[in-house]
């Protein structure tokens, strides 16, 4: 199994844009975390994974490694017991997550247009 430490990323050479920016958000749960944390602002692993369905944590701890890595998202730590970890996005993440709107936008028109199933997500609140 290769580690968070041992990804290497491609770095290019790219084809175009597209490419370079698929080159970090790539993977299934990547997008569904930056709408997470856009939606809701700061979060803790545990309303991450409640809010994502289906994600392992696993899964959800290393795409959110990749994703401090990439300078996506940030980790803080609070030095409380038991400890506090939240996430949030940096001003690149969100950037990101803005630049993908357009692209939410036209996966919403094929939901309607292919009559395709949706999942709700219910936060407690």
């Amino acid at each position: 199994m290769v580690g968070v430490s041992d990804k290497q990323p491609r770095r290019g050479p790219y084809v175009c844009g597209i490419d370079a920016a698929l080159d970090v958000v790539g993977g299934k749960w990547k997008g569904l975390i930056l709408w997470e944390l856009s939606a809701h602002g700061v979060r803790r692993f545990a309303e991450l994974r409640r809010g994502i369905p289906g994600v392992s944590e696993k899964m959800l701890t290393q795409h959110l490694r990749e994703m401090e890595h990439d300078g996506l998202v940030t980790r803080e730590v609070h030095a409380e017991v038991p400890p506090r970890v939240e996430y949030s996005l940096t001003e690149h993440g969100a950037a990101l997550n803005a630049a993908l709107d357009s692209l939410g936008e036209w996966g919403l028109a094929r939901i309607e247009r292919e009559k395709l199933d949706t999942v709700t997500v219910e936060i407690p609140g």
